[in-house]
């Protein structure tokens, strides 16, 4: 006699047994299909029709703890400025519309100022070559650390782009594509987060942003927020409001806020 259970299953595979076919041995392995079949069902009807997992609340209660501290990491991530140390919504403006006719000049003239042909001494790096960009953007004085004050008394003839870094000339910004500007764009937010902030860095951050395409893939949203998140916080740590930092570190966050619409991270009257 069949079982509530088999009733009840729909019979996908359905087996005729006759009145001799006799006990199934689920210890043995099966001698036709049909006995096959008749072992799955039967096995099938040994399981209770609703399953019950069994949680551990320790193990629970745990991992609810970390999703928590996860989320006020973020959360605290976004340092408010400290009195005095915020612009203005004014000047937030300002900055937003002088920002977004930079970002249509580039597009227009795009193709104008990347066929100027490139000094011999510019060498672009290759994509992946972390090192290399870093190298070039920032130049030795700022990425290694080296000193750049100069011991002779007659001022150097040329301009040494390799201790210094080469400037995002309009002719250089406008060769890179969006792989390549966000590549760059990530690998000078993440020298920035173990490092203090120079002239060098905020020009080519100003500049990759200007070309930074809308909308936003994830990995350019991560990374910009990343960048404003480490602007807040360095910017919480200046001692005064004359810092010459402070105006670059506004207007990183201000653009990645107001610009890019990542309002939770923007700067509030106060």
């Amino acid at each position: 006699m069949k079982s509530d259970v088999e009733d009840l299953m729909p019979r996908l595979l359905p087996t005729e047994y006759g009145a001799d076919a006799g006990e199934v041995d689920m210890k043995a392995p099966p001698r036709n299909p049909r006995e096959y079949l008749r072992q799955v069902q039967l096995e099938a009807s040994q399981y209770p029709e609703v399953v019950v997992a069994q949680i551990d609340p320790k193990k629970l209660k745990k991992k609810k703890q970390k999703t928590v501290n996860s989320s006020y990491f973020q959360v605290a991530g976004c340092h408010v400025a400290p009195v005095g140390f915020s612009p203005s919504l004014r000047w937030q403006q300002q900055q937003v519309a002088n920002f977004s006719d930079v970002r249509q000049s580039i597009a227009k003239n795009r193709d104008h100022w990347s066929s100027h042909t490139l000094d011999d001494n510019v060498l672009m790096p290759n994509l992946t070559d972390e090192e290399g960009w870093k190298r070039f953007c920032l130049g030795e004085t700022v990425y290694l650390g080296t000193s750049s004050c100069n011991t002779d008394t007659e001022a150097e003839p040329t301009l040494d782009y390799s201790k210094m870094g080469f400037p995002p000339f309009l002719s250089i910004v406008s060769r890179l594509n969006q792989s390549t500007v966000l590549m760059v764009m990530e690998i000078l937010t993440s020298w920035f987060e173990e490092h203090e902030f120079a002239p060098q860095l905020g020009q080519w951050l100003y500049s990759l942003l200007a070309c930074l395409e809308k909308p936003l893939i994830p990995e350019a949203h991560s990374c910009i927020r990343q960048l404003a998140r480490r602007s807040a916080q360095l910017r919480s740590t200046l001692e005064s409001q004359e810092d010459e930092k402070l105006p670059a570190l506004n207007l990183l966050i201000c653009l990645v806020a107001r610009y890019f619409e990542q309002n939770d991270l923007a700067d509030q009257p106060e």
